[in-house]
């Protein structure tokens, strides 16, 4: 499959910011694309306040089908990946990371393995990436919730990846949570979960979309005066509202 990006991805990114997960499958739903890119409830943010939309850039990984051996000194035990990649190879993706990324990962069904965890993840981030959702394990979670580093994972893990897991492919078709996931695709997250716009349709449902948030802050927002609650940013629609006229 081409791994380039269609042009006009990224720059989508930027109707999605104000978005809620639930004003996009609203839209989803509104087009026809009823439970389309819903990704399994398992797969879950790994702290509370997580919130980003970016264009996956997907990772097909595999079962490792060889043991690690026994390492011999605590140097190595402390190389241990170093170890591992020199002997059985190891396909890099960090160079593909773009500033918007979205990295989803899909395990092949692995074991607990941390394939993700508190060191690379802040990695990715270093490189340009906003999100990472991986349908496996994750390690190192309480470093990532201090770290405030937005890694989504169905579970927590403690191990790492030598005899474990292998990187097969990127940046080609993918399942993750029971979605498909493509390079281009708009990904999204929020503390209600996760969702996959696919490409074709993402500039429609972005329309729909911020037409169903801006309605329901309106609506309220007459409800908190009613009810004499202090106003907050999820009832502010004037700046959402001048957010996009600032786009215009």
């Amino acid at each position: 499959m081409d791994a380039s990006q269609p042009a006009n991805t990224f720059a989508l990114r930027k109707l999605y910011q104000p978005l809620r997960v639930v004003d996009v499958c609203d839209a989803l739903d509104g087009i026809g694309y009823f439970n389309i890119g819903l990704m399994s409830p398992e797969v879950r943010p790994l702290w509370a306040g997580m919130k980003f939309w970016g264009v996956a850039l997907t990772v097909r990984c595999v079962p490792a089908n060889r043991p690690m051996w026994r390492l011999q000194s605590t140097e190595e035990i402390v190389d241990a990946h170093g170890q591992w990649f020199r002997e059985v190879g190891n396909l890099s993706f960090q160079e593909l990371i773009r500033p918007g990324h979205v990295i989803v990962t899909d395990t092949g069904g692995s074991g607990e393995v941390g394939f993700w965890g508190s060191n690379n993840g802040l990695g990715a981030i270093a490189a340009g990436a906003v999100g990472i959702i991986t349908d496996g394990y994750c390690r190192d979670t309480a470093e990532i919730a201090l770290q405030k580093t937005p890694i989504c994972a169905r579970a927590r893990g403690r191990t790492i990846i030598p005899g474990r897991i292998e990187v097969a492919e990127v940046q080609c078709r993918i399942g993750c949570g029971g979605v498909q996931v493509r390079p281009g695709d708009l990904v999204g997250c929020d503390d209600d979960g996760i969702v996959v716009v696919p490409q074709e349709v993402a500039a429609e449902v972005a329309v729909h979309a911020r037409a169903i948030l801006l309605a329901d802050m309106r609506g309220r927002r007459q409800l908190y005066e009613r009810l004499g609650m202090p106003l907050d940013e999820t009832v502010d629609y004037e700046r959402v509202e001048a957010y996009y006229a600032s786009l215009e």
